[in-house]
């Protein structure tokens, strides 16, 4: 059971109700998502999630079907089965295959080392606070992400465990 009320358009605070209204647009149910819903409880918490979710549409420099799979690599180290379900969802819906979904879900390799480089190195960061080893930084360098790309994933990563957090 949720210790957080679940809103409404109708019934949410004010400053919550447009951005829940936004959110709506990408729910198959016509309803606000049950982590949206309570979200809105807080309009400080679904404005900070909505925004770090606009910056990275906005601003993203990586396809969406890579932050897919660094979504999906940190929700595994996080460890929220919910946030495992939408990401997993998600990297289907953007062309992973079945299989390396199952792989990002477990920490294996999807077969492509650029991929692989950067999902072991948000799961390093998820797991770590943020820390990241040097060695593990240059091998995603030398796999062909650069420094910007690499710092984004710091964006995703950080959406990912802000969603797992607030749902655990």
């Amino acid at each position: 059971m949720s210790r957080i009320p679940a809103h409404t358009v109708d019934d949410a605070p004010d400053a919550s109700r447009a951005l829940l209204q936004h959110a709506i647009r990408f729910s198959l149910t016509g309803r606000p998502l049950n982590l949206h819903a309570q979200m809105a409880h807080s309009p400080a918490v679904l404005v900070a999630y909505s925004a770090i979710r606009h910056a990275t549409a906005e601003h993203g420099t990586v396809d969406p079907r890579v932050s897919s799979a660094v979504m999906l690599a940190t929700a595994t180290t996080v460890g929220n089965d919910y946030v495992v379900g939408i990401t997993s969802r998600l990297a289907s819906m953007l062309g992973w295959a079945e299989d390396r979904v199952a792989a990002l879900r477990s920490g294996n390799s999807v077969g492509d080392d650029k991929i692989d480089a950067l999902t072991n190195l948000v799961r390093e960061a998820a797991a770590n606070a943020g820390a990241v080893e040097d060695s593990t930084w240059k091998t995603a360098q030398a796999a062909g992400w650069n420094d910007e790309q690499l710092t984004e994933a710091f964006a995703y990563l950080g959406l990912t465990v802000f969603t797992g957090y607030f749902l655990n």
